[in-house]
């Protein structure tokens, strides 16, 4: 910065006082990990893809979306067939219900 500034009599561009473009952002929330708290707490084994790594997975998230005709992440499939997301396989495991499709 000290050389920028000699050079050219100014602060570099970003640096200067009040600036609101160069903002450190705060953290993203972290994972809401109660699917994986569920799966394990049922002792089911799963696999899980990262849907929005495009390098890897590029174009899987719409593809997904099309395939099973749910809008939404995480979803939950057991024995090839969606049963939801989140909030539904909540529900499904409060109720008893999880532990039935996951031994079949």
């Amino acid at each position: 910065m000290q050389e920028h500034i000699s050079a050219t009599g100014k602060v570099p561009p970003g640096n200067e006082q009040g600036n609101t473009i160069w903002v450190k952002k705060a953290p993203r929330k972290k994972t809401d990990l109660r699917v994986v708290a569920i799966l394990e707490n049922q002792g089911v084994d799963y696999e899980s893809v990262d849907v929005l790594d495009e390098e890897y997975n590029n174009g899987l998230r719409e593809t997904l979306k099309k395939y099973s005709n749910w809008p939404t992440f995480p979803q939950i499939f057991i024995n090839g067939e969606l049963v939801g997301g989140c909030d539904i396989l909540t529900t499904l495991y409060e109720k008893g219900e999880l532990a039935g499709l996951v031994k079949q």
